[in-house]
């Protein structure tokens, strides 16, 4: 349970109506096999000691002491396991008869949780059978049960947690979480429960699943939690219903694992320490007291083997159809925000530097869709290629052919001359290409673009993009600056899809240039190429943008330690990086954020399109002179440290 990772699982037993002694063994044999696969937490379904579906034999005393003794079988069969695990059974208490989840671990019980919403409409008719655990005067009462002669609480009020930091487990059964105040609102809330398991019997009808996967996801997004759905499925009597045995785990609105029509264990990893950040990040997330029970048990800290997904490419959705619609909704909120302060400065024109690369090609085209929106003439929009020692003729051609055939204004300045006066002033040899060289370029760039706004009453379009702010990867007060940048929080393994998007939508010579642009290499073109070919590559430099996209969704969104960002960099991206390449990059991103904060620090405005912006005034407030010692000792202890498998 390392960084947070817990290993949970929805588990459907075949099960045998009122046949309490058999379902014992199935459900005894299905914890085994979750044990054996490192479940440390599992949900049941709803009744499944005895089958949701026995009508009126609930009532029958046979029935209930069965179920009783069945889970004293389970408890003594399963002592060994390491393992929380929420069981449902009737339960008598004070001659009422309720719908329990016991939650056991190591062959004890730590507390039953009763239903509170019992429904009594269409096919179901629980309260013929059933107390409401929030109507009895006997709520928060303890008990002895299945053989355990300590007291039991008897309360849906109870949390149960332990010695894994964020860990606390809430359980609600079935109608609960359809209802309009469900227990897990409360648990969550009041309780802190970070980890919500839900016992079900739900009957399957056309269009209902759909239905129950927006319930439980939406759920543990409100609640920003885990929520593990176990169904009941097959078994249950079929006399007027089909249960399907459709299995849910979902955290923070992301559905992890699904399962339906069967039998078995759906299994997924919550991460508790994601959810424990997130909800001290949003201040607009309650706490309250404490719930009237507050179970603890101790489990053996370990590992956790992840299965779930972890995408390689976290700002980019990789369906098809949802990175498309992603890409459109992007570059319409840019767009938006770009024709506002056009609108409200009165701006004449838009100027920008045009090179011919990928992140200015982006700001071009958004740049012509907020004419477009504005009802303006493209013309109005000047885009400038400024040649210099580094210029490429495929990259000044691309620039003018897409000008060309996006119909703006286009102006060719060769800042060579200009940028030679300025090294003889200072004593510069040209023969020096260090950063001085490259930065006197970018800086000349920056000037021009700026004198030409000037001229013309109108505003410089900045071009850096998310990726080059968190690596610092711009010249101060040179490309690192203009009047709104359009592309402030778009990373760069976005870019390309953007870019990409456009293409595919117009067609035509447009796409013919745009994918041109898209297959040359990502250069700033400050250097002298070579046999007419670009010389200096950015990736070859400060490290691949995948790797360092990675790590900035991980490390800032989400506040992870570099172990852990290490870990998933590993599990998502190690079929392409091997151990060293991604711990040698991952230093060189956390000393680079760092050490370059001043440059974000005085920012220009631009809009927020996604989760993460670096803007100062927005998303991320950090000093430029913050230390990274710490983070960077963690990463030190990784290196003496043998390669983990994820």
């Amino acid at each position: 349970m390392r960084d947070g990772f817990v290993k949970v699982a929805a588990g459907t037993p075949k099960i045998r109506v009122a046949d309490c002694g058999y379902n014992a063994a199935q459900i005894a044999a299905l914890m085994r096999q979750a044990a054996e696969q490192g479940v440390r937490v599992l949900a049941l379904p709803e009744l499944c000691l005895t089958g949701y579906t026995c009508g009126d034999l609930f009532l029958q005393d046979a029935l209930l002491k069965g179920a009783e003794e069945a889970l004293g079988t389970i408890l003594k069969a399963t002592r060994d396991l390491d393992m929380v695990t929420a069981v449902g059974l009737p339960v008598r208490c004070a001659n009422k008869l309720y719908n329990c989840a016991a939650v056991i671990h190591q062959g004890r019980i730590l507390g039953l949780v009763p239903k509170i919403h019992i429904p009594n409409y269409g096919e179901f008719y629980e309260r013929r059978w059933f107390a409401s655990g929030a109507d009895s005067d006997d709520l928060d009462c303890t008990m002895e049960f299945a053989g355990q002669e300590q007291a039991i609480g008897l309360s849906p009020t109870q949390t149960f947690c332990c010695n894994v930091p964020g860990l606390i487990i809430g359980v609600e059964i079935c109608e609960d979480l359809w209802a309009p105040d469900s227990p897990s609102t409360h648990l969550a809330v009041e309780g802190g429960a970070t980890l919500i398991l839900n016992l079900s019997a739900s009957d399957e009808v056309a269009g209902k699943a759909d239905y129950r996967r927006q319930l439980v996801a939406g759920q543990s997004a409100r609640l920003v939690c885990g929520y593990v759905y176990a169904d009941a499925g097959e078994g249950e009597s079929t006399t007027d219903l089909v249960f399907s045995g459709h299995n849910l785990i979902a955290e923070n609105g992301t559905l992890l694992a699904e399962r339906r029509f069967a039998s078995g264990l759906t299994i997924s990893e919550i991460d508790v320490q994601r959810l424990a950040y997130e909800r001290r990040r949003m201040n607009t997330f309650p706490t309250g007291g404490r719930y009237a029970y507050t179970n603890y048990f101790e489990m053996e800290p370990g590992r956790t083997k992840l299965t779930r997904y972890v995408s390689p490419t976290p700002f980019v959705p990789e369906d098809v159809r949802d990175r498309a619609e992603r890409c459109g909704e992007i570059l319409r909120i840019a767009a938006l925000g770009l024709k506002q302060r056009l609108e409200h400065t009165r701006a004449r024109c838009a100027v920008i530097g045009l090179s011919g690369g990928l992140d200015s090609t982006l700001a071009l085209l958004i740049t012509a869709m907020a004419f477009d929106l504005l009802g303006r003439d493209r013309r109005d929009i000047l885009a400038v290629t400024m040649p210099c020692f580094g210029t490429t003729q495929r990259t000044r051609s691309n620039a003018e052919l897409l000008a060309q055939e996006l119909g703006t204004s286009f102006r060719e300045v060769n800042i060579g001359e200009a940028v030679r006066r300025h090294f003889a002033d200072i004593g510069q040899s040209m023969d020096d290409h260090s950063v001085t060289f490259e930065n006197g370029q970018a800086r000349e760039r920056t000037q021009v673009l700026m004198d030409l706004a000037n001229q013309r009453g109108g505003l410089v379009i900045g071009t850096g993009d998310l990726s080059e702010l968190a690596l610092g990867w711009a010249t101060y007060n040179g490309d690192h600056m203009s009047m709104y940048g359009v592309n402030a929080s778009i990373p760069k393994t976005l870019v390309r899809h953007l870019v990409n998007f456009v293409a595919d939508d117009g067609g035509g010579q447009l796409a013919q240039v745009l994918r041109d642009i898209l297959d040359t290499p990502v250069s700033p073109e400050l250097l002298p190429p070579k046999d007419g070919q670009i010389a200096q590559r950015t990736e070859d430099l400060v490290g691949p943008y995948e790797l360092h996209d990675f790590f900035l969704y991980y490390a800032i969104r989400w506040g992870f330690s570099p172990r852990k960002v290490f870990r998933l960099a590993q599990y998502a991206l190690g079929d392409r990086y091997d151990r060293a390449v991604i711990l040698k990059w991952l230093e060189n991103f956390y000393r680079r954020f760092f050490a370059q904060q001043f440059k974000r620090s005085c920012l220009p405005d631009g809009p927020k399109v996604g989760t993460l912006t670096l803007s100062p005034r927005g998303d991320w407030r950090m000093p430029s002179d913050a230390m990274a010692s710490l983070w960077l000792s963690e990463l030190e202890e990784l290196k003496d440290l043998e390669g983990e498998e994820g």
